[in-house]
């Protein structure tokens, strides 16, 4: 899942894209309101983390702009203004989930998983295609009820495919939720990715899950 970051304090930004990084996330990063209303207006992201306390633009008047034009992105606000009233003005305009900082990056993840989940309907963080079992929220994906070993990249590859079994994704969609702007993906990338994740699904003599759709993509689905 790719997401954007919105935060002045260069120190706290490298922190949170490390640490959202192992965990499998793509982390686009912006330190000022211009920026981040550039960034918004190029790139489709699951999520954005949003600090108030910006140079420029604050973070609720981006937040009430973004909702204004229509913009229903999930947006996790992070500050130092721990008020009641901080708290419900941010809601009030829009925000779907609230941390004070400090905070700790598990329950930052834990709240942006269920933010997105929400947000795209989903009431539970289990999916299940076939025997494939995966847990959106503990990260765990098992088959035919044994655990599978995925690194961070795979898990959001399979997460991507798994949250709309059936869907083709074209190498460019996919590319875009994996990396983000400060990475430089080699062209084979995302092929490399499908192959290495298909033959982690597939230990044994179990069927094929993710489909190669010549010329358009590649799709998760049980096929007879």
């Amino acid at each position: 899942m790719r997401l954007l970051l919105v935060e002045d304090s260069q120190r706290l930004r490298v922190t949170l894209v490390r640490a959202l990084a192992r965990l499998g996330y793509a982390v686009d990063e912006a330190c000022g309101g211009d920026e981040a209303m550039a960034s918004v207006g190029v790139h489709p992201y699951d999520a954005i983390i949003l600090d108030l306390m910006l140079p420029g633009k604050s973070g609720l008047e981006l937040l009430e702009t973004w909702r204004r034009r229509g913009d229903l992105t999930p947006v996790i606000i992070l500050t130092a203004l721990a008020s009641v009233a901080d708290r419900v003005r941010g809601l009030a305009l829009g925000a779907d989930d609230y941390l004070v900082k400090p905070f700790a990056i598990e329950e930052l993840a834990a709240r942006l998983e269920a933010v997105i989940r929400r947000h795209r309907g989903q009431a539970d963080s289990r999916i299940q295609v076939a025997d494939l079992e995966i847990d959106l929220a503990a990260r765990t994906v098992r088959r035919c009820g044994t655990s599978l070993s995925l690194t961070a990249r795979e898990f959001s590859l399979l997460e991507c495919l798994a949250r709309h079994p059936g869907r083709v994704f074209s190498r460019e969609q996919i590319e875009a939720r994996l990396y983000g702007e400060a990475d430089s993906p080699l062209s084979n990338a995302v092929d490399a990715a499908i192959y290495a994740l298909r033959r982690k699904l597939s230990p044994g003599d179990e069927p094929v899950l993710i489909h190669t759709r010549r010329g358009l993509g590649y799709v998760l689905e049980e096929r007879p």
